[in-house]
């Protein structure tokens, strides 16, 4: 068997064991499996339940006892192990592909919500954007895109979806409301679902400052526990052993109905597939390229070109897991960024993502869990994730005011907009605008130009 690890992985070349591999694998797993009862509680406010009920009403549901959550759930395990072990095998890479929460959140909030398509035209278009990706990344394509996009607007990109991934776990733990005079404002400090998000918030944040391996997992369940004694966490009727209930999501996309119902006609119905697809397809390129090359880095997994290692390979990876998770039922996959707590554990080879991928498997009989933790013990975690990703926006010239401007856009429309394609549209807009208007137009890419007037169409022709 060793001999067998060997030849597969190359682990001497690579400087690592078996034993160090599983060590890396099992802390990657712990440090991200808070996302695994996240996202189900995001795809349902979509749309994802039994009933079809979208936005805050979808909370009432019982989520334990809803077939089409447990679809999700399972499309999510499988889907992941899937892409997982496709990084593995393809690229020999410790990186996990799983569903990004804020591309989740631009599925439910965006796709769905927001222009009002069902989740299994959403899923429609998350199949196509994997098309896409494979595409431009098998073809000179991603590059041209890459060297096209200012590095200033890759970082506000994170940011701002950092942002906006904060503000729906602001919003679902009920710290903010919205307000009809000041937009928006405090929620109600005496209510005790609010209070369980405070406390799970401090939890969470306290163990993720004291570099707690699988902090945020760590959170959930304290926060779930003490939910208990406050009437918040309900414990009736739950099984936390669960067989997989996976009919309900697999194989359910609607291409058809993507193209055809939302009301605009024809070319509206193409504007706005396109607009998504293209969102869809960006924020994955530019997020799996950061953490991969950022990570890799970091880690010194680079070739002699100081370039991250198999970096095709690893992107051709993440946009086959994605077209397969539409197949089986789930959105974008993309590369988490907790594949660094096992990177710094000691994973460097697709050794490490093995065990993820089986343990991610595991999880499949326990969908019960779902129904048990509140949405007060899972919003912090979003908080927690909208600090991480703002992270980025250090990195950012705000000295350049030419710079600053679209950055700034990119950022704050996201969360004031609650629309992550309009933050990246404004964006691309502004900053051609911003150049050619102060005779800096050479540091413009021409493709920069073609995205920043399909955009301005978009706008004109479809305006929110």
């Amino acid at each position: 068997m060793k001999n067998f690890l060997e030849k597969v992985f190359k682990l001497k070349e690579n400087n690592t064991n078996v034993k160090t591999e599983v060590i890396g694998g099992l802390t990657t797993f712990i440090t991200f499996a808070y996302a695994l009862l996240v996202i189900p509680n995001i795809l349902k406010v979509g749309g994802m339940n039994a009933l079809g009920v979208k936005g805050d009403a979808a909370e009432i549901l019982n989520i334990a006892s809803d077939p089409v959550i447990a679809s999700a759930f399972a499309s999510v395990c499988i889907s992941a192990a899937l892409a997982t072990l496709i990084m593995a095998l393809h690229a020999n890479l410790p990186f996990v592909l799983a569903p990004g929460l804020g591309l989740v959140a631009f599925f439910s909030y965006n796709i769905c919500l927001k222009l009002n398509f069902s989740w299994q035209q959403g899923l429609a278009a998350v199949f196509i954007s994997g098309l896409v990706f494979i595409l431009i990344t098998l073809t000179s394509i991603r590059e041209k895109i890459v060297h096209a996009i200012p590095q200033n607007l890759k970082f506000a990109i994170t940011a701002g979806i950092g942002l906006f991934v904060a503000l729906i776990g602001l919003k679902s733990g009920g710290i903010v409301v919205s307000n009809p005079s000041t937009l928006v404002s405090f929620g109600d400090f005496t209510n005790k679902t609010v209070i369980l998000t405070i406390i799970g918030l401090i939890i969470s944040s306290v163990l993720m400052a004291r570099n707690v391996k699988g902090a945020m997992l760590i959170g959930i369940i304290l926060t779930t526990i003490i939910g208990i004694p406050m009437g918040v966490t309900n414990l009736e009727g739950i099984n936390v052993f669960s067989m997989p209930h996976i009919g309900e999501t697999f194989f359910a996309m609607d291409i058809k109905g993507l193209l055809t119902t939302n009301g605009n006609g024809i070319l509206g119905a193409l504007l706005t597939v396109f607009m998504v697809v293209i969102t869809l397809s960006l924020v994955d390129l530019f997020d799996g390229i950061g953490t991969l090359v950022g990570t890799a880095q970091s880690s010194g997994m680079v070739d002699e070109n100081g370039e991250a290692k198999n970096l095709r390979k690893a992107l051709t990876s993440d946009a086959i897991g994605t077209t397969c998770g539409a197949f089986l039922g789930t959105t974008t996959l993309a590369t988490v960024v907790e594949s660094a707590a096992g990177i710094a554990a000691g994973a460097r080879t697709g050794l490490s993502n093995v065990v993820v991928s089986i343990l991610l498997l595991c999880s499949l009989f326990f969908s019960g869990l779902i129904g048990i933790v509140p949405q007060s013990a899972t919003s912090p975690a979003l908080v927690i994730v909208g600090v991480l990703m703002l992270g980025a926006i250090k990195n950012i010239d705000f000295s350049d005011f030419t710079e600053a401007v679209p950055a700034f856009f990119t950022i704050v429309m996201m969360p004031f907009t609650y629309s992550i394609a309009n933050g990246i549209a404004v964006g691309m807009i502004f900053y051609p605008l911003m150049k050619v208007t102060t005779g800096k137009k050479h540091e413009v890419h021409k493709m920069l130009y073609i995205f920043a007037m399909l955009f301005i169409l978009r706008f004109i022709l479809m305006p929110d």
